[in-house]
């Protein structure tokens, strides 16, 4: 069992090398079986076909991938950790992006598909902490998607474009344009040094930043309430949040 589990890591291993020096069309069986030191039978009895190895390499990518999520030390400031998560996202993407291709292709695997999950989980629990910490002016769910959407447009339009046509400041002004639509300054320098809150527009926001951050913190813990109470308060707190909702 052991000798199989290594021969497998071998196999992806090799076949994930020749996929980010290569792309796809390098990952053949005569050169995936030459560069883990195996004969093509051992290819096909572990992972059925080359469809299945790219499979298992891609699963192999995302969990490199989510690893270097969670290792990511939180920085203290909520928004300043969802920049980092940014960041590596980006980052991978360029450093892998034929990895990147396969892990999010359409039609996903179910090991592929559960990776994803975990990723959209990071990210929510990222967004949830900018809730909590009252700095969020949309529903969470809302706020993930435009992360979520915006960050992979940014990934792919730089991964599908020449090395020498990619614009080096987009990941930046973007990353900083969702960020900005969607949080704003911590409560107590909302309105900036000087700045009457309502000339910042920060009493305006208030009721909608604390009933966005109450509806986080619902998520975590819950109250004791029926159904129908705790249906009632969110239906409550969505509408003071101005219809953002999750």
């Amino acid at each position: 069992m052991a000798e199989r589990s290594d021969t497998r890591t071998r196999i992806v291993g090799a076949a994930a090398r020749l996929l980010d020096d290569g792309g796809p069309d390098a990952v053949t069986t005569r050169s995936v079986s030459a560069a883990a030191g195996v004969q093509p039978p051992a290819i096909y009895r572990l992972f059925g076909d080359m469809g299945g190895l790219l499979d298992a390499v891609a699963a192999d990518g995302f969990a490199r991938y989510l690893a270097q999520k969670e290792a990511q030390p939180p920085t203290g400031d909520p928004v300043d950790d969802l920049r980092a998560g940014w960041d590596l996202h980006q980052e991978f993407a360029r450093g892998h992006p034929a990895h990147y291709r396969l892990m999010y292709r359409p039609d996903r695997t179910e090991a592929t598909s559960e990776a994803v999950d975990r990723a959209d989980e990071i990210l929510h629990g990222l967004i949830r902490r900018i809730a909590e910490a009252g700095r969020l002016v949309t529903g969470v769910e809302h706020a993930a998607r435009m992360v979520h959407s915006a960050g992979r447009g940014v990934a792919f339009s730089q991964i599908e474009a020449p090395p020498g046509d990619r614009d080096p400041e987009l990941s930046e002004r973007m990353r900083e344009a969702v960020l900005a639509s969607i949080t704003t300054d911590a409560p107590d320098r909302a309105a900036g040094e000087g700045t009457p809150p309502e000339e910042d527009g920060g009493a305006d926001r208030e009721p909608a930043r604390r009933a966005i951050a109450l509806r986080a913190i619902l998520d975590d813990a819950p109250a004791p309430l029926t159904r129908g109470e705790r249906a009632l308060l969110e239906e409550l707190l969505d509408r003071i949040a101005g219809g953002a909702g999750r």
